[in-house]
């Protein structure tokens, strides 16, 4: 007999946010930061320092904006879990009506749904409620720890791109080597997410790549509106 096997992609939907969007701040961000610098005709070594000091600061900032946003959601999820074991240890079958009336609404027959919330809540009655009248899951989980390092990791990853460009570009290219390489980078992460999350990659691709665009080229514009030279 030939065994059924479906590859779904919730799983990964709480990293794959977290990871897509430091990466793009990183890249975007910390290209636009150095650009504006360059705009500014500011030496190759201040660009560098400007980099570098966004590199640091935006993944702190990400780590911290991110572990503060997912303990939020982690702190409202155990509240709801704790009501949750109350209405459960108070009223439980009030709670055995409620579940079964999910089910029903759901489309099984009143019979069988009050037979599937029996026995579901005989077997874990806290995850039942958590799972079909919360609306929690094992894999869109608030962790707090995992995202904000996530988000830290491809911030960094992300804005290295960029800083590797200007190290390497000579001075006279150094503002169309970042650049160039800030968009390449935002193409294929654009591109790579969305066929990560089973999207278009095309429309993935130019999305990003167009609001990176938009970005960097007003980041230049307020260097040279406030240049120093």
């Amino acid at each position: 007999m030939r065994r059924h096997y479906e590859h779904h992609r919730t799983g990964r939907m709480a990293w794959l946010r977290a990871a897509v969007l430091g990466a793009n701040d990183g890249i975007l961000s910390t290209a636009s930061l150095m650009i504006g610098v360059a705009s500014a005709e500011a030496g190759a070594g201040g660009v560098l320092v400007a980099g570098v000091a966004g590199l640091v600061a935006g993944a702190m900032s990400m780590a911290a904006g991110e572990y503060v946003s997912v303990s939020s959601q982690a702190d409202s999820e155990r509240a709801e879990l704790e009501l949750e074991s109350w209405e459960l240890a108070n009223d439980p079958t009030g709670e055995h009506k409620e579940l079964t009336e999910i089910y029903v609404m759901r489309g099984l027959s009143r019979e069988l749904a009050h037979e599937v919330a029996e026995q579901l809540m005989k077997h874990d009655a806290l995850q039942a409620h958590a799972r079909d009248e919360l609306g929690m899951h094992d894999s869109t989980a608030a962790r707090p720890l995992q995202a904000s390092a996530a988000s830290a990791l491809s911030f960094a990853s992300g804005a290295l791109l960029p800083l590797l460009a200007a190290w390497l570009a000579p001075a006279a290219y150094l503002a169309a080597a970042v650049i160039v390489v800030a968009l390449l980078a935002l193409l294929g992460l654009g591109a790579m997410s969305a066929k990560l999350g089973g999207a278009n990659m095309i429309r993935g691709a130019w999305r990003i790549g167009f609001w990176g665009a938009a970005a960097m080229a007003a980041s230049s514009a307020v260097g040279y509106l406030f240049g120093v030279a």
